[in-house]
């Protein structure tokens, strides 16, 4: 069982980002409405006026973060931020969910409706100061992660129950051709959510309703799961100093008050040691 690392409960926690440079876990309430973090013991956050969901670092004190509205230039040592690029900022409908930053610098970003309106989101990429429409007709856009050899990227339409895998163009990143399906989960009953890639090639996935993180092997065969103490796991990265340690945020979203009483650890976030050999996060070139 995974242990806590920050016990602020969050209602949606998202997110996760182990900035390499700063060796500082940074991650979202997005029903909060905040971006989190930890400075040793001391804990941080930023508050919003906006739903803000993921983000890629830039530089030691700049993120790449993705609101409702729009791609945020966000410093860390002002709180200010500018906007980089609008996102369905004339749709009041959605909102960013899932997010990472590409071996290539890129940044691919999910909306979804702000109550799971059917197919009311997208996935995009935003590369070179372009921001192109991926895939349509997303319920809720998540599992958003790339292969180690940088082949392959990863996202799940949640509502399918179903992970997706889409070749990339090995000098740009653009993804080419259709994308296949890498894992269905739906005879599991399990639903995907957040994931990320180890350096040999397993995607952890975030399981949402299932109180754990699940690795599978680059063929989809299941190798093993990180038991959380919250229900609503919803997405991990891996961190620490040597890259070893899972964290995942989870959510108290569409829990019980009783639920929530007997099991006050939801909505925290959690830490794995030696799970696994993480890769670092890409930077986003801007």
């Amino acid at each position: 069982m995974s242990v806590t690392f920050d016990d602020r409960p969050c209602m949606l926690g998202e997110g996760p980002l182990w900035h390499p440079e700063r060796k500082q876990l940074f991650w979202f309430d997005i029903l909060g409405k905040r971006l989190m973090t930890r400075e040793g013991e001391v804990q941080k956050s930023w508050d919003f006026e906006e739903y803000v969901s993921a983000a890629g670092w830039v530089d030691r004190d700049t993120l790449l973060m993705a609101s409702e509205n729009g791609l945020w230039r966000f410093s860390l040592a002002t709180g200010e931020k500018s906007l980089v690029a609008p996102l369905e900022a004339d749709n009041p409908v959605t909102r960013s969910n899932d997010g990472r930053a590409d071996p290539w610098g890129g940044f691919w970003i999910g909306t979804m409706g702000k109550s799971a309106e059917p197919g009311a989101g997208s996935i995009y990429r935003f590369y070179k100061g372009e921001l192109r429409r991926l895939v349509p007709d997303v319920t809720i856009s998540n599992a958003i992660c790339f292969s180690a050899d940088q082949s392959c990227a990863y996202y799940a339409d949640t509502a399918t129950r179903q992970v997706m895998r889409w070749g990339l163009n090995s000098e740009t990143g653009w993804p080419e051709g259709e994308a296949s399906v890498f894992l269905d989960l739906n005879e599991d009953g399990l639903n995907p959510d957040g994931a990320v890639v180890d350096t040999a090639g397993n995607v952890w996935i975030a399981q949402w309703g299932a109180s754990r993180v699940a690795a599978y092997d680059p063929a989809g065969q299941f190798l093993r799961a990180v038991a959380v103490d919250a229900a609503h796991t919803s997405c991990p990265a891996f961190g620490g100093d040597d890259l070893t340690t899972l964290f995942c945020t989870t959510a108290r979203e569409g829990l019980s008050a009783e639920t929530l009483e007997t099991q006050p650890t939801n909505g925290m976030t959690f830490a794995e040691p030696n799970a696994g050999q993480g890769q670092p996060e890409h930077r986003v070139l801007l």
